[in-house]
C-alpha cells in the first residue's frame, strides 16, 4: 500500500507531538494509528469507500484530524460541517454533496437537529469507528474534500478539492511561509473553512508542527498561552486581532500586558486573511508588538493564491505576490489581459492548487473557468508590483466617470474618519 503524501510525512514524525492541550498531548504516531482505526471502521468489509461522501463534525484537534485522515485514508470524500450553521444550511450541504453517512460525538448531535430522521442519514458515533484491516491505495487525482462557498449571493457551492491540489496548496504555504517541525501554533479558526482547515492544520501536520486546539476564540486563554511564550506562529482574521487590540489595552489585562506583548513580539509570523485588514489595524499592531502582520489572497477554490513576502516588504493594504507554482492574471471588461502599474481587472488564477469542480454543478464550473484559468470574481490591482484587492465584482465595484471604484475602500475611510 501506498501511503498519501501528508500520512507519508507523518511517518517520520511519529514521536513528535501534533496535538497539545493542558497535560495531554497527541503524538503523529497516535494520529496515524487512530485515523487506521477509522479507516478501517468506515470501509468495514469494504476495499475502497470510492469517493462516497462522508461528513463529520467534531471538536477541533485530533478527533477531527483522525477523522479528516481516515476518511481520506479509506477512500472517501471529507465533507466537514459547520457546528454554527443553521439546519437548513446543513441540509443544504448534505443533499447537495449526497451525504448519507455523518461522523459525530455526542455533544455535537443536536446540531443536526431532525435530519438524521428527515434524510435518512447513518449517524456514525467518532468513538465507535474501529478496525485493523488493509486500506486502498489512493491515487493523487482522487477527490479528497467538499468544502461549501460563503454564498454571498447564491447558494454555497460545492468545492471539490482532489489529493493532488491539497498537496499543492499546503506545499506552497509551507514553502513560502517556511514552515518547520519546530513550530507551535493555536488554532481557534472555524473548521469548515479553508483558513483552518489547510492553512493551519493540514500546514502544521505536513511539517511535523505542534497545534494548540481551540473551540472557539478565547482571548483570555489564548493571551496567558502567548505570554507564556507558547507560539512561534499565529494566523487569525481581522476582526480577532481588533479584539486583541481591545484586550491589550483593558485595565483589567494591564498586570500582564507586557508579557503578551513580548510573546507576540516573539513570533516568527503573524498572518491576517480571510477579509481585509484595516491599514490602521495593520499599523497599530505592528507598533504595538514589533510584528508586521502579513496580509495574503485566497478562496476556497484556490488555496491562497498571493501572499505579502513572508522575508521582505509587507504592505498593508496589499495582498502582495503571487504563491510559488500560482500563474496570476489581471483580465479587463473586454476580456483583454492587462498588465503592468495601475493595471486593474479581474484576478484570474491557474495552477496546480485550483479546485477540480464544483460538486454536481457543471453549469458553475464551466462558467467559473476560461481553459484552464479560474475566474475569481474579484477584483484587483497592481500598485508598485503587489497586488491589492478591490473587491467582488459582482457587490463592491462603483463604475463612475469610466473609473472602477472600492466600494471596500470608501467604507474603511468612513470608519476611520474621526467624524
Amino acid at each position: 500500500m501506498t501511503s498519501l503524501p501528508i500520512i507519508a510525512r507523518a511517518e517520520g514524525f511519529t514521536a513528535r507531538t501534533a496535538f497539545f492541550k493542558d497535560r495531554e498531548v497527541t503524538t503523529y504516531g497516535d494520529l496515524l494509528a487512530r485515523s487506521a482505526s477509522v479507516a478501517s471502521g468506515l470501509l468495514a468489509d469494504r476495499a475502497d469507500l470510492e469517493e462516497e461522501r462522508i461528513a463529520f463534525l467534531l471538536p477541533t484537534g485530533p478527533d477531527y484530524a483522525a477523522t479528516q485522515w481516515g476518511i481520506w485514508r479509506a477512500g472517501g470524500i471529507a465533507v466537514p460541517i459547520n457546528g454554527g450553521a443553521a439546519v437548513p444550511e446543513i441540509e443544504h450541504v448534505l443533499i447537495t454533496a449526497g451525504v448519507k453517512r455523518v461522523i459525530v460525538t455526542g455533544d455535537r448531535l443536536s446540531v443536526l437537529g431532525d435530519l438524521p430522521q428527515r434524510l435518512a442519514l447513518d449517524v456514525i458515533g467518532y468513538e465507535t469507528l474501529e478496525g485493523a484491516g488493509s486500506l486502498p491505495t489512493i491515487a493523487p487525482s482522487r477527490r479528497a474534500m467538499i468544502l461549501f462557498t460563503s454564498g454571498t449571493t447564491n447558494k454555497p457551492k460545492g468545492v471539490v478539492s482532489t489529493h493532488a491540489s491539497i498537496e499543492a496548496q499546503i506545499t506552497a504555504l509551507v514553502e513560502a511561509w517556511a514552515w518547520g517541525k519546530d513550530d507551535t501554533i493555536p488554532l481557534f479558526l472555524p473548521m469548515h473553512h479553508l483558513h483552518g482547515i489547510l492553512n493551519i492544520l493540514c500546514c502544521g501536520l505536513w511539517s511535523g508542527a505542534a497545534i494548540e486546539p481551540y473551540d472557539k476564540f478565547d482571548a483570555d486563554a489564548i493571551c496567558a498561552r502567548v505570554g507564556a511564550g507558547a507560539y512561534s506562529l499565529f494566523m487569525a482574521v481581522p476582526t480577532i486581532y481588533v479584539r486583541l487590540l481591545k484586550w491589550l489595552k483593558a485595565p483589567e489585562n494591564a498586570a500582564v500586558r507586557e508579557d503578551v506583548i513580548v510573546g507576540f513580539r516573539g513570533m516568527r509570523l503573524m498572518v491576517s486573511g480571510s477579509a481585509a485588514l484595516p491599514a490602521s489595524i495593520h499599523t497599530e499592531w505592528a507598533n504595538l508588538t514589533g510584528q508586521k502582520l502579513l496580509e495574503r489572497y485566497g478562496m476556497t477554490e484556490i488555496g491562497m493564491a498571493l501572499s505579502n513576502p513572508y522575508g521582505g516588504d509587507r504592505r498593508p493594504g496589499m495582498v502582495g505576490l503571487p504563491m510559488p507554482r500560482t500563474d496570476v492574471q489581471l483580465v479587463d471588461d473586454t476580456g483583454a489581459v492587462v498588465a503592468g502599474e495601475g493595471a486593474v481587472g479581474e484576478i484570474w488564477i491557474k495552477g496546480p492548487a485550483v479546485f477540480r469542480e464544483y460538486w454536481n454543478n457543471p453549469k458553475a464550473t464551466a462558467e467559473s473557468f476560461e481553459d484552464d484559468w479560474f475566474k475569481t470574481g474579484d477584483i484587483g490591482t497592481l500598485e508598485d508590483g503587489y497586488y491589492r484587492i478591490m473587491g467582488r465584482s459582482s457587490v463592491d465595484i462603483i463604475k463612475s466617470g469610466g473609473y472602477k471604484l472600492s466600494a471596500l475602500e470608501i467604507e474603511a475611510a468612513l470608519l476611520e474618519h474621526p467624524d
